[in-house]
């Protein structure tokens, strides 16, 4: 219990500042040019926050205060920089996994059978084979010669969407001629090919080679036969291409999330007009420290906020992803099942960014392109990403699920399921080969009814192995349910994907 001389000493002092509050009142009304200021205007001389304990002389912060509202300045602005960010780091990572296969527009890397699980690759799937061309237009306009009966497209260094080739593209399917121009190019443009202007000196180009009634090996023989990528400068003459098979390669094309985020974002930035992003979003990087022409060098206190911000970044496009908040994130009503959100362009509507949409989309995916929104039935591909169970639970490795397909699946060429470790988003890595069912499966087991189970657990159900997806106790995992060709019941939901239920 307080003693009776603290209590005294408390009461004279909030006595002692009342007087002076009414002391500085009277002074300033007493001026000549007094107007009441509106409420909400003054800020108090101590505030108390989720930061501590702010405190300003009549407006004006304090010392302490000024180094804590600097670094959470810092480190705010360095996180919203990670999420924007998220996309130029992600092409990072396809650069410098694609360049160690070997020197860009020269080398043609593909996957002459399906990706398997060996490969580090966001969410590839296991059904069409790629081709992945890194593509350095610093020398000039370069000339890529496309194989017929490809579909994909052309991302440029912030991962923005600047062309569909192949059966969606200007191409029609057909193969062609096209002619890549660099940022600025002013030079003569010669007629014969379908030209590209590309905002970013360095870019992305990737395609599926299709399969010709299952079989691949006419896609590849066309691929070696037609695929040319050469400067403009020797069309007349082009050098030859190197193929490479990277099918089953150890190899990784996704970016790390440590400090080393930074370095990557650092030479996309230093490496890109400032005219090809726009300016709030340079705006980011530059109060972090990242800025064309600059060197990039943080001090220590800095350093500490970078690489503090990445890994709250990193946790941050983790939650966007696997706990959205969102409900039109989902496909139905009271169901689990994600959708991508925003389209190609990731705005909420004309002119507005969708920031969560992007963050989702680049932490988890990659390839950028109009497709990804448009209704086209009986043609491309359209995605349902199951992250959690039927009640909301994280799916867990050591468990066994199953996954009711019901009949008729409105798919003109096929389904599959395909299991993404949470970690890599990447296919998982287990005994299978390929972490995949589809309906294209020899040996699948059909319900009576038309229906498909697919089963995910540790072990197969008796009799359902080809029915079956490995997974790995301790381990969390997710899915991409894709639906090829899909068909008019896919888009007004007359047909539903039933939810991932716990076996018990």
């Amino acid at each position: 219990m307080k003693s009776k001389h603290t209590t005294i000493l408390i009461a004279l002092a909030f006595i002692t500042v009342i007087v002076a509050m009414t002391a500085q009142a009277q002074t300033t009304s007493q001026m000549k040019m007094t107007t009441d200021i509106p409420p909400g205007v003054a800020i108090p001389d101590s505030i108390e926050t989720r930061l501590g304990t702010l405190n300003f002389f009549d407006g004006f912060p304090d010392k302490p205060t000024v180094q804590i509202i600097y670094d959470n300045l810092d480190f705010q602005r360095a996180v919203q920089a990670y999420l924007l960010a998220l996309a130029p780091v992600n092409m990072t990572g396809l650069r410098d996994g694609l360049l160690k296969v070997g020197p860009a527009n020269v080398t043609i890397p593909t996957f002459e059978d399906n990706m398997n699980a060996r490969s580090i690759f966001l969410t590839a799937n296991a059904t069409t084979p790629y081709t992945w061309i890194w593509i350095n237009l610093h020398d000039g306009p370069l000339v890529a010669e496309v194989p017929p009966g490809t579909l994909g497209m052309i991302d440029d260094f912030w991962f923005r969407y600047v062309t569909d080739i192949g059966i969606v593209g200007p191409d029609k399917g057909m193969g062609g001629k096209y002619l890549l121009l660099p940022p600025g190019y002013k030079g003569e443009i010669p007629e014969g090919y379908l030209t590209v202007r590309v905002p970013t000196f360095e870019s992305i180009l990737v395609w599926r080679n299709m399969p010709v009634k299952g079989d691949i090996k006419p896609a590849i023989k066309n691929l070696k036969k037609f695929t040319r990528i050469y400067p403009l400068s020797q069309a007349a003459n082009p050098p030859s291409n190197t193929f490479v098979n990277v099918s089953n390669r150890d190899f990784s094309t996704v970016a790390p999330a440590d400090y080393r985020f930074w370095e990557l974002l650092n030479y996309v930035v230093q490496n890109e007009p400032v005219e090809s992003l726009d300016p709030v979003t340079l705006g980011f990087f530059a109060s972090i420290g990242i800025e064309k022409g600059k060197p990039f060098s943080p001090d220590a206190r800095m350093k500490k906020i970078l690489t503090e911000a990445a890994a709250v970044g990193d946790a941050t496009a983790r939650t966007i992803t696997y706990q959205s908040r969102i409900p039109e994130a989902f496909y139905y009503p009271n169901s689990t099942w994600r959708q991508w959100l925003g389209g190609y362009q990731f705005q909420s509507q004309p002119g507005v960014s969708y920031l969560d949409a992007a963050a989702f989309f680049y932490f988890y995916a990659t390839g950028v392109t109009p497709a990804m929104e448009a209704k086209m039935v009986g043609k491309g591909s359209q995605y349902a990403v199951g992250i959690v169970d039927s009640q909301g639970a994280p799916l867990n490795g050591g468990n066994t699920y199953r996954l009711h397909i019901l009949p008729n699946a409105p798919a003109k060429d096929f389904w599959s399921a395909i299991v993404y470790d949470n970690q890599t988003r990447s296919m998982l890595q287990t005994d299978q080969d390929y972490p995949q069912v589809s309906s294209l499966d020899d040996g699948l087991v059909i319900n009576q009814d038309g229906s498909v189970d697919v089963y995910f657990g540790p072990k197969a159900p008796s009799g359902m192995d080809n029915n079956w997806i490995q997974t790995v106790p301790g381990k969390g995992w997710n899915m991409l349910f894709r639906i090829y060709g899909p068909l008019e019941p896919w888009f007004d939901k007359t047909w539903k994907l039933s939810e991932i239920e716990l076996v018990k």
